[in-house]
């Protein structure tokens, strides 16, 4: 039984192997009649030679359709994607990945502010100084001896200056505050005469609740003063460390760069050289025409102030000396408490006068002094301006405004520089080998 139902299949499987070479026959046979229709010139077709081609009204079933492929797709499923979204997604996902990498650069500057926010202040200082470094080094002095003089020089003026600032504030104090107790009175009195009428329960009252206001918020500020106090250390680890970085940077900063340069690939050596010492000169352009203009800025308001006779003379111009660092911001800043303590000492007519000198003199400063110093080589617009602050502002607090304007016009330059197309100008000493043909 077993070996008859074995016989049955291989019957079976004879017979459809029978039945396939027949069938294999007959397509051949086909195929060679079809073959003898064919003209004797047609060809067989290969990678450099075209076979027959049918007619134009032939139809072809079972073939797919030719994909209309652009050169930036890869496949059928990107060429059935509209062009316009491809661009968009090839846009979106770059700029995700740019995100990306400046969020984690501004995790990483966060984390080492400590060493970040030094290390800037001193390129501002060493950008400032570089030129008295370099009167000192064509008169013939060593250079470790030059920046070493141009640094102490530099450190005792603002020592010298920040004394003088606190001893006269500090004798000043009192008669101030007399005056402010008085102008508060002088408040109070317009307050229930003036327009608004508020009677002395109304008073009480707002007083009152500005006191608990104080009271509620004083754990805060005494947080706050412990905080600054426990931040002592790293005051001064950063003091010290703007003192060596910049006494390096004035000294060694050519090779300092130099060596960072040779870092890069050959081929791009010399086109960041260029932007960088283009964005360098940028740098220090700005530094010197903001000083400039701060001085002109805190003479000119200081002169109103003598002239008036208002207490704090020469610590409110000293103010708006360093408000001047902080563009459009830090003037007004400035100007607004020689406003106020004008009020206080002299009343509101005076205070009026003072307030068209600070603006007049930043009118002067924004129109003439800025487009004229500085020149066109650091115009910034003034969104640019406002954003790079507002953001400094957020990341670092007052350092990070005072930061935030020059890099944005050093990047301002190297971008510039990187973007063009022209080749930078040969260095007079380089040695250049050509390349014989092959």
């Amino acid at each position: 039984m077993r070996l008859s139902r074995f016989e049955r299949v291989r019957g079976r499987l004879r017979r459809a192997y029978q039945s396939r070479q027949a069938s294999a026959r007959a397509d051949e046979g086909t195929s060679a009649v079809e073959a003898s229709d064919v003209p004797s010139t047609a060809e067989v077709a290969s990678p450099t030679v075209l076979g027959p081609s049918a007619p134009p009204s032939a139809t072809v079933y079972g073939a797919e359709p030719p994909m209309d492929l652009h050169s930036s797709t890869s496949s059928r499923d990107d060429a059935d994607v509209p062009h316009g979204l491809r661009i968009a997604a090839a846009w979106c996902w770059r700029l995700i990945v740019i995100g990306v990498v400046a969020w984690a650069l501004l995790r990483i500057v966060g984390t080492i502010k400590i060493v970040i926010i030094p290390l800037a202040i001193a390129l501002l200082l060493s950008a400032l100084l570089a030129p008295a470094v370099g009167w000192l080094l064509r008169a013939r002095f060593p250079r470790s001896l030059a920046t070493a003089v141009v640094l102490v020089g530099g450190l005792a003026a603002v020592i010298g200056t920040l004394t003088l600032v606190v001893n006269e504030f500090i004798r000043g104090v009192p008669e101030l505050s007399a005056k402010s107790s008085e102008g508060v009175r002088q408040i109070q009195n317009w307050l229930k005469t003036g327009p608004l009428h508020l009677s002395d329960t109304q008073l009480d009252r707002y007083i009152d609740e500005a006191q608990n206001w104080i009271d509620g918020n004083t754990s805060r500020f005494t947080s706050g003063a412990l905080n600054t106090a426990a931040t002592l250390a790293e005051v001064l680890t950063g003091t010290l460390l703007v003192l060596f970085a910049t006494f390096f940077f004035l000294r060694d900063g050519n090779r300092i760069w130099r060596f960072l340069v040779r870092l890069l690939p050959v081929a791009a050596r010399w086109k960041v050289d260029d932007a960088g010492r283009a964005s360098w000169h940028t740098l220090g352009a700005y530094v010197r025409a903001t000083v400039l203009v701060a001085f002109i800025d805190a003479v000119g308001i200081g002169i109103f102030l003598v002239a008036f006779d208002i207490p704090f003379a020469f610590p409110l111009a000293a103010l708006v000396f360093l408000g001047a660092f902080i563009p459009i911001v830090g003037a007004a800043l400035s100007g607004g408490v020689a406003v106020l303590v004008a009020l206080v000492d002299s009343g509101p007519v005076t205070a009026l006068i003072i307030l068209g000198v600070v603006i007049g003199v930043q009118q002067v400063e924004g129109h003439i002094l800025q487009p004229l110093i500085m020149g066109r080589a650091v115009a910034l617009h003034p969104l640019a301006v406002i954003i790079g602050i507002a953001a400094g502002v957020v990341l670092a607090g007052i350092t990070g405004a005072l930061v935030s304007v020059p890099l944005i016009a050093v990047l301002n330059t190297a971008i510039r520089r990187l973007a063009a197309r022209t080749v930078p100008d040969t260095p007079a000493d380089a040695v250049v080998v050509a390349a014989q043909a092959p």
